[in-house]
């Protein structure tokens, strides 16, 4: 199995509400929808001790499923419409267990 673990930053002016429940809704329906995509969950629920807005945690297959997601055009289309207009800083994990 395979865990993808992203931490966005949003940008000052799309740091609301609205925008994280979009970045939410779209991410989590991607569920059933991408071959390999076993689970994936976005927090946007913080402490004041965090330095980031927005958590994504998905596991995947294997290797070969997360290298498919990230060029399926269903997550594409969530990630230019959802995500990527709104973020200013990406941090990425990808990790075998």
């Amino acid at each position: 199995m395979v865990k993808h673990i992203i931490l966005w930053k949003l940008k000052e002016e799309h740091n609301n509400d609205n925008i994280k429940k979009g970045i939410k809704s779209g991410l989590e329906g991607l569920k059933g929808k991408i071959p390999g995509l076993l689970e994936i969950k976005v927090q946007i629920d913080k402490l004041e001790s965090s330095n980031a807005d927005v958590m994504l945690y998905s596991a995947f297959e294997n290797e070969d499923a997360l290298k498919g997601y990230s060029v399926n055009p269903i997550h594409i289309e969530v990630a230019d419409s959802k995500v990527r207009p709104f973020t200013e800083t990406r941090m990425c994990m990808d990790f075998v267990c």
